[in-house]
């Protein structure tokens, strides 16, 4: 088994729809807790990570420019991430497709973890 970062991305729009009214946002995270433990009853969650608060900061360049995240270049930002076991990207890939943020017109990005022997 080798390990897949999955990375969910939504716009802002996407998100506050998703968790519009206190009804909405029971719903949603009943969604996401129900499919995450699928995922979880068949062995293939290795950390389940974490929701992303939007705000942050972005350090980049070689002279430590510090800015508001990159959202204000992005149309998406990341929400949040989970760890997944696969027996390779295929089926990551085809796990990933039961991800609640795809119904809102998000996105999962699917990424494997580089073993660095550390």
């Amino acid at each position: 088994m080798s390990e897949f970062i999955y990375l969910y991305r939504s716009t802002n729009e996407a998100s506050r729809a998703a968790m519009g009214s206190p009804e909405q946002m029971q719903k949603s995270m009943q969604t996401w807790m129900a499919w995450m433990q699928q995922l979880a009853d068949k062995g293939h969650i290795k950390n389940p990570g974490h929701p992303l608060e939007r705000a942050g900061k972005l350090v980049k360049g070689k002279q430590r420019t510090i800015t508001d995240g990159p959202y204000a270049e992005s149309k998406d930002v990341i929400g949040g991430y989970t760890l997944v076991e696969a027996k390779d990207l295929a089926e990551a890939v085809e796990l990933s497709k039961g991800c609640p943020i795809l119904e809102g017109g998000g996105v999962v990005e699917v990424r494997p973890v580089l073993k660095t022997g550390m």
